[in-house]
């Protein structure tokens, strides 16, 4: 279950446990988290966190299954999260504890910061071995997100990147051991970003991350 909380300056969300993907109640919930975030008084920073082996799975693809041609509208729905998250006016950052995947990693590059544990867990974008392409939308995030080699290994290859070689890669900014330490070191991150949540933060992600927030609203 998503829950919402706050700790002075830094909101917490809690993805929960479990397979966690991007269901209409996960996306009609995590924009509504946003929703109250944003419109928040005050210094503050959003981290996005869950427990667990995964942090989140991606796309819901049982429930794209039975919906026909409609699936377009929901893939929309989840290029609008990575679009809401790259023009929050607010710093963010993703504490992921356990496997973030496909879809999931893509909400993970979406924050400003990523933080992994050394130990557990991968960032992987799957779609080779899954038989897919990437949506133009999903495309440019991953390339505007994701510095060479470590594009072509995820991206291109379908590699799972652990956290230390995602932090050599660029993919992550920190790593640190354990599940349990993910989220204090996101805090501590979090909480020394707090005074950057001005309305220009939102221009000024727009100024250098423009095509890629039109190409996912389109």
């Amino acid at each position: 279950m998503m829950q919402l909380t706050r700790d002075g300056d830094v909101f917490l969300l809690d993805l929960g446990e479990g397979d966690i993907r991007f269901s209409p109640d996960f996306l009609d919930t995590y924009e509504r988290a946003l929703d109250d975030v944003e419109h928040a008084d005050g210094h503050r920073a959003l981290v996005t966190t869950a427990s667990g082996k995964i942090w989140h799975n991606g796309l819901d693809l049982e429930y794209m299954a039975t919906l026909g041609d409609d699936f377009l509208g929901y893939l929309g729905r989840v290029h609008r999260l990575f679009a809401r998250l790259l023009t929050l006016p607010v710093p963010t950052v993703a504490a992921v504890q356990g496997h973030a995947f496909a879809g999931g990693a893509m909400l993970a590059l979406s924050h400003d910061v990523r933080v992994m544990r050394s130990d557990r867990g991968y960032l992987c974008l799957p779609e080779i071995d899954l038989g897919m392409t990437f949506t133009d939308g999903m495309a440019s995030l991953i390339a505007a997100k994701l510095p060479q080699p470590a594009l072509h290994r995820m991206a291109v290859l379908g590699e799972r990147i652990g956290g230390p070689d995602a932090l050599a890669l660029g993919a992550v900014d920190a790593v640190v051991e354990g599940d349990r330490a993910v989220l204090p070191a996101a805090l501590d991150r979090a909480r020394a970003l707090t005074a950057k949540a001005r309305p220009n933060l939102a221009g000024i992600r727009r100024d250098f991350y423009a095509d890629v927030i039109d190409t996912l609203e389109s």
